[in-house]
């Protein structure tokens, strides 16, 4: 009954907020045009998920938010239909959200009626309005035109820039057809009556006939529009993106299939296999694009499909498959299982893309499963022999493995589920992560269970009854599989063993020697081989605390892991004993009389052996040329029972071994710091310490005070321990401090090598200015581009100039945006171009300011000839720059700025004063004194012209002009070249008829205003730049880039042939964007956020404001502005640790390569396609390139797993708002996440999730690409690497980047990724590298000491001492920033680890995985 009260009450409620909830939905109708919308306003947000999943009432509404302006009558009749549906779909309102959505639609339809001015409406005539409003619009935007020229372009297989730009614009034309004729079918019915009832149906079947353009340019997708053709995007006209198309639809040698299905696009193999195995429709969309991208990129690489019908070559596909597939041929090679092909020479093309993309499919609908790398292998294994079979038959039937109980086949039911069930219920058990690690299998555990035959036992598909799938209960369960994980402080010892034995027989070793006076003589050498013993004993202890911490696996692990253990026992047992009884007597024979040391010598023989072995062992082990001979002796039983003796034989980490030189020098290094820590300790530890204690043990008849018990007649043995403990202690810990700094000389050497820090201070960077242009175009410039060939060296400068500047430009450009400089410092760092017809390169202003001004004093006080002024001015070589463009940019202007006798005039003068410079004489020439006077003059003149043309403004020019003519001709000029221009004809005659300068040409062209905008500031700039820029970051930013372009790093390659990555960021509930309310609350000290930066930055803030066109502004003057306000929330959070500001520094990427592609493209082109070299070089509005913008989508891919996404939209979090800010600014930002949702299942209510991948829409609400269903819940370990795992399909590319969410990045380092790319080729020894350590810089250091502190730590262990311990082959993955070779990690379980507790600093094991699998 409370129930029932509840929900009578619910409506009026209901209404109440809904009616308040509309007026607000409903004012963007009345703002001014240029108020930008927020992110989910219109009636198609609000409708809820179980509505919009079944129906398309979203479309409908949106379609009447889209014409709402154009025609409110057929706005209100979509609404009404809307309404109707919702309510026949869920009449009772029992969906969440549904009454809520109703009830505010029906007051939305309420208002949208009210607008008749009370008139009534007459519904009768919706039916003719809607069809008149459908034939109106298509009319008037020629949609049938669009269509046949869409269809022309499909089948000529070329891009049109003008029609993909217009096919963009054409996508929300087609969603408002397509919605108008779902209305106009429901309204009309199936069997209408009347003539229009008829038409419009026959319109209805034609539309649906010929719906292929519609559908192509609505269908989602993710980067390449596969599932449907258009022509919106230029990726898929990509010749390498073609091939990979036309490789993946050839069927021709595949068995037949049914493939009823109206499609628009062609059968390929990923149809085939769906059929088969019963593969999620969107985990095949997802692998077909994920497969075709590989290809293409691979392709790319080789070179350019060409022809009409581009072909993959064989190359690409072996490459690829031999990746993909490398982890299963190991796994079948030390299982002594033959591969699911005969011989990769016998597979042809077709069967290796099928077997790629078989294991793909598998991989990405794997889920939790995906952490068992080997579990992987052995699925495709089973799945690739079925396949095998069906691919030979004349006819394709589904896999006996994957059909269901109910008939359809699905391999997400038979395959992946059973297992997850298990694991569920394994870590289920775990009690959140406090049970015993021995109590409960890991993800390790699971996954070990494939590394030995036993695993073939399973059956296939996998018996449910088997021990593997047996789910734990109260006494019966599961245990390990070769480890188990106890907790205990005896893994101090246990896990170390190997040095506490190393560091125990050293100081036993060195004590003996410090005792016997340094003496070594054969006493010595036998008290020294006491180490035999102590060696067997402690290696005896090791062996014991395997056996106890063995307990809980016993039952289940292999046989020969047992058998192994008790061996090992055995044989330790033993020769510890024996050992020891022969040092027994070898000390016997030391004591005795006329010994023949007949012990000593077989103590010493059985030693000798033992090491002997051990080293064989060693060798085989750490060598390359003997681990070869190693692999060779497994076939002798002989060989393979002492090394399996020696060292247990597991599939992972068989290769740990480098090449000769790298083990050296990792032997060397270790030596060093070994060699440093013995001298010091045997000198300055322990030797001193043998007088005080003999002399101790001396001492008789002591009493003590509480241990006499103890050390009376004891030797005094609690002082001696006290006065041996701390050095004890130091030397069991100061190998750290040694390593410490043998590892910081190393490192400060290989920095020096490296050039590191050449570049400390912005005046060294205005110093080496000169050469950073050559030096960008060495390293991060294509080849192709900076090796043309030139005529002279000066042209070879300008060149490299040239090809520098735009890329200086745009990071100056990324600055201002991120407001650390001004306005005007951005036209001080602004380079020219160098592409126009000035006879020397041109730099920032920034290094030439107040240089003329020096120039013209050193010109007022020379007193020598001309030659001794220029070597003046030469001895600064900016000054030298700023002069000679000074003179060549006025003669320029002045020469293009007028005509006829004044043309003539600016011509002779300056052939007479090169002539002068030529001879030596300009001194003679010209009156050096009147040099500020023409300098003010031609100011005056330049003043006038860096502003629009205007009547009276052109009159000045004449006037300043004239001014300037006198100046020149009167007082600046010698007396004799005065009286030659006064006594000439032509200008005497123009000056008296008034015509002299009176046509003025103002400066049109971009370049020219350009250089007249910087004659200016070179002329008037006086300030010093020393301080250029101002801002502390822009200053180190610049210095860090300008630095790096002198490093040794790979070439790099145009981006069309560069290796493509990913960027992945795992997001929780952090902070996306800081509301306006958070900006303003105070902290208990009175205290807001915005007041708190705006101190901190001061500079920033008033560039912020600068750049906003305001002035000195209060937080409460933003109020009037809603996109001044949206800015302002974006400045903040740019400076706190948001996923505003890791998405901005991400999409830097894309922007980079854009901004790359585009200037290629020009570079390579230019001449050929008919630009002028300005126009080559100009990088205006690269960004709306679509050539740039695919070419950068087919290399980069960004993914957010905003794990709660799902859930902060049901609740209308503010997260989920900036998040959907975040991809309407940033059209390639993907935003993965985890969704759940109520299904009934046998009349039980159960949970489902899915995990989905969306981007922004043409309208900016998300649009969904993929939604691949999960066996339940994801979370069974830790939360950060399951957010990554269930996301990591949807990235691309052979690498990927990982993003913390407090990490930031910049353009200018983002241009140097493709080079940092190129070192997975690079030559680092006997394999590929997988894993890339980036530097991280902590942006937050400046807030606190603490945080510059804790900055400049990390700075110091990931800068030197990661690059020590890469340089010795020994590096892990350590941070965020690194960079993984993709494939090879995601064939081996993913980037890191994920087991409850075990694993919760997950990030460091993806080196362990590289470690595993070698």
């Amino acid at each position: 009954m409370a129930s029932s009260r509840r929900r009578g009450a619910r409506p009026d409620r209901v209404t109440d907020n809904w009616e308040r909830l509309v007026r607000a939905a409903l004012k963007h109708q009345h703002r001014a045009p240029s108020a930008p919308l927020a992110p989910g306003v219109g009636l198609a947000s609000a409708v809820p998920p179980s509505l919009g999943r079944t129906t398309n009432i979203e479309q409908i509404l949106q379609a009447a938010d889209d014409i709402e302006d154009e025609d409110p009558n057929v706005a209100r009749i979509l609404c009404e239909q809307a309404y109707t549906m919702a309510q026949n779909l869920d009449p009772s309102s029992e969906g969440r959200g549904v009454l809520q959505f109703k009830t505010g639609l029906a007051s939305v339809i309420k208002q949208k009626g009210a607008k008749k001015d009370g008139a009534s409406i007459d519904r009768q005539n919706d039916i003719q309005v809607l069809w008149s409003f459908y034939q109106e619009y298509k009319s008037r935007r020629r949609v049938d035109d669009m269509q046949r020229e869409q269809e022309r372009l499909r089948e000529s297989g070329t891009f049109s820039t003008e029609m993909g730009t217009r096919a963009i614009e054409m996508k929300k034309i087609y969603a408002t057809l397509r919605a108008l004729l779902a209305v106009l079918e429901i309204l009309v019915g199936q069997s209408p009556s009347d003539r229009l009832g008829r038409q419009i149906l026959d319109e209805i079947r034609r539309i649906k006939r010929s719906d292929e353009a519609l559908r192509g340019e609505l269908m989602p997708y993710n980067i390449v529009p596969l599932d449907a053709p258009s022509v919106a995007n230029s990726v898929g006209f990509f010749p390498e993106v073609r091939a990979a198309i036309a490789a993946i639809q050839n069927c021709e040698d595949l068995p037949r299939f049914p493939y009823d299905t109206l499609q628009i696009r062609q059968k390929d193999i990923f149809d085939l296999l769906q059929y088969v195995f019963g593969f999620q429709e969107d985990n095949v969309r997802n692998q077909r694009e994920n497969v075709v991208l590989a290809l293409a990129n691979a392709q790319s690489r080789l070179s350019l499909p060409a022809g009409t019908e581009p072909k993959i070559d064989e190359r690409a596909v072996t490459e690829v498959f031999c990746k993909v597939l490398d982890n299963y041929i190991k796994w079948c090679r030390y299982l002594g299982k033959r591969v699911a092909w005969t011989s990769l020479e016998a597979v042809n093309k077709n069967r290796k893309i099928i077997l790629v993309a078989l294991y793909f499919l598998i991989w990405g609908e794997a889920a939790n499963v995906r952490f068992l790398p080997e579990c992987l292998c052995y699925i495709f294994h089973n799945m690739a022999k079925e396949l095998d079979g069906i691919l030979d038959s004349s006819e394709a039937e589904p896999a006996k493995s994957c059909i269901t109980d109910d008939g359809p086949t699905s391999y997400l039911d038979k395959i992946i589920t059973p297992i997850y069930k298990t694991m569920a219920s394994e870590a289920n058990n775990n009690n959140n992560g406090t049970a015993a690690h021995s109590a409960w299998r890991n993800y390790d555990d699971f996954n070990e269970y494939f590394w030995s035959h036993s695993c073939f036992e399973l059956g296939w598909p996998p018996a449910e009854g088997s021990k593997f799938l047996r789910k734990p209960a109260k006494r019966k369960r599961t245990g390990k599989t070769n480890f188990v994980e106890h907790r205990t402080f005896l893994h101090l010892y246990r896990s170390f063993h190997r040095l506490w034995i190393f560091l125990i027989l050293m100081f036993q070793c060195l004590t003996i020697i410090g005792f016997h006076q340094g003496k070594i003589d054969i006493d010595t050498i036998k008290i020294l081989l006491s180490a035999g013993p102590a060696f067997f004993i402690l290696n005896f202890i090791e062996c014991c605390l395997d056996v106890i911490l063995m307990f809980g696996a016993y039952k289940t692990a292999r046989g020969f892991a047992i058998s192994r253990l008790v061996i090992r026992f055995l044989w330790l047992t033993s020769v510890s004993a024996f050992v020891t009884y022969l040092y027994l007597k070898v000390l016997d024979e030391k004591n005795a009389r006329n010994s023949d040391s007949t012990y000593f010598r077989i103590y010493a023989l059985v030693l000798g052996v033992y090491a002997a072995v051990r080293l064989v062992f060693a060798l085989m082990a750490k060598i390359p040329a003997c681990h070869r001979l190693s692999s060779f002796s497994d076939r002798s039983q002989f060989f393979q029972f002492f090394k399996w003796i020696y060292q247990e034989r597991y599939y992972i980490g068989r290769g740990l071994y480098e090449s000769i030189g790298e083990y050296t020098r990792y032997v060397v290094f270790w030596l060093v710091i070994l060699a440093c820590k013995f001298t010091f300790a045997y000198f300055l530890q322990i030797r001193p310490l043998v007088s005080p204690t003999n002399t101790i043990v001396k001492l008789h008849n002591l009493r003590y005070s509480w241990h006499d018990l103890v050390s009376s007649g004891n030797k005094n043995a609690l002082t001696i321990l006290s006065l041996w403990a701390p050095v004890i202690a130091i030397y069991l810990m100061d190998i750290h401090i040694w390593y410490t700094l043998l590892s910081a000389l190393v490192g400060g050497v290989m920095g020096a090598r490296d050039r590191l820090g050449e570049i400390r201070t912005i005046e060294m960077l205005h110093k080496r200015f000169e050469s950073f242009p050559s030096a960008f175009a060495k390293n991060l410039s294509p080849q192709r581009i900076s090796s043309r060939p030139v005529a002279q060296d000066s042209e070879l400068t300008k060149m490299h100039a040239s090809i520098f500047s735009p890329f200086w430009n745009e990071i100056i450009k990324s600055l201002r945006e991120e407001d650390y400089i001004s306005n005007r410092e951005m036209d001080l760092l602004m380079m020219p171009s160098n592409c126009g017809n000035l006879r020397l390169v041109q730099w920032p202003l920034f290094l030439l300011t107040s240089k003329i001004m020096l120039a013209n004093d050193y010109a007022s006080d020379c007193k020598d000839s001309q030659y001794e002024l220029w070597y003046r001015i030469s001895r600064d070589e900016y000054m030298a720059y700023a002069v000679k463009e000074c003179y060549y940019s006025a003669e320029r202007i002045l020469h293009s700025l007028v005509d006829g006798e004044g043309q003539r005039w600016v011509e002779r003068l300056f052939r007479d004063l090169n002539d002068s410079i030529t001879q030596g004489s300009l001194l003679v020439t010209i009156s050096l004194k009147k040099l500020q006077l023409v300098q003010s003059r031609l100011t005056g003149l330049t003043g006038l012209l860096i502003r629009d043309e205007t009547a009276d403004r052109a009159a000045g020019v004449t006037k300043a002009l004239r001014e300037l003519y006198e100046v020149v001709t009167h007082e600046f000029l010698a007396p004799n070249l005065r009286e030659q221009f006064d006594t000439w004809q032509l200008l005497l005659r123009a000056r008296n008829e008034g015509r002299l300068f009176s046509n003025i040409f103002w400066p049109k062209d971009l370049e020219m205003k350009e250089q007249v905008k910087r004659l200016h500031l070179l002329l008037t700039v006086k300030d010093s730049a020393a301080n250029i820029p101002k801002n502390l970051e822009a200053q180190r930013r610049l210095q860090f880039f300008t630095n790096s372009l002198f490093m040794d790093m790979p070439a790099a390659k145009p981006v069309s042939e560069m290796i493509p990555f990913s960027v992945f960021t795992p997001y929780y509930s952090e902070t996306v964007l800081y509301s306006m309310s958070e900006l303003r609350v105070e902290n208990e000290d009175g205290i807001s956020i915005l007041f708190y930066l705006q101190k901190i930055y001061p500079d920033e803030w008033a560039n912020f404001l600068e750049r906003i066109g305001r002035g000195e502004s209060s937080d409460d003057d933003f109020k009037d502005s809603a996109s001044d306000t949206l800015e302002l929330r974006f400045w903040v959070s740019y400076r706190g640790q948001t996923l505003a500001r890791t998405v901005r520094g991400m999409m830097y990427y894309r922007r980079a390569l854009m901004l790359q592609s585009y200037l290629e493209k020009r570079y390579l082109g230019g001449i050929e396609d008919g630009y002028s070299a300005a126009e080559y070089i100009d990088t205006q509005g690269y960004e709306l390139s679509p050539d740039a913008r695919a070419q950068a989508d087919l290399k980069f891919t960004y993914v957010v797993s905003c794990q709660i996404y799902g859930h902060q939209k049901q609740r209308k979090a503010p997260e989920a708002a900036d998040i959907a800010l975040l991809m309407q600014r940033n059209e390639a930002l993907r935003v993965a996440f985890i969704h759940e949702e109520d299904v009934s299942s046998d009349g039980h209510a159960i949970k489902e999730y899915h995990s989905k991948l969306v981007k922004a829409d043409v309208h900016g609400k998300d649009q969904e690409i993929y939604s691949i269903k999960l066996p339940g819940n994801p979370k069974l370990g830790e939360g950060k690497p399951e957010n990554q795992n269930h996301a990591i399909i949807f990235t691309r590319g052979d690498a990927i980047q990982t993003i913390d969410m407090n990490q930031d990045n910049y353009l200018e380092e983002a241009m140097k990724m493709r080079n940092l790319l190129e070192e997975f080729r690079g030559n680092h020894g006997i394999r590929y590298p997988t894993i890339l350590g980036v530097r991280e810089h902590v942006f937050t250091g400046s807030v606190s000491s603490l945080a510059s502190f804790m900055s400049n730590q990390e700075t110091s262990f990931v800068t030197l001492g990661q690059r020590v311990l890469a340089y010795l082959k020994v590096r892990m993955h350590y941070g965020h920033p690194d960079v993984f070779d993709r494939i090879f990690h995601i064939t081996r379980g993913g980037i890191s680890k994920a087991s409850r507790v075990i694993n919760i600093s997950e990030d460091i094991y993806a080196g362990w995985y590289f470690v595993r699998s070698c």
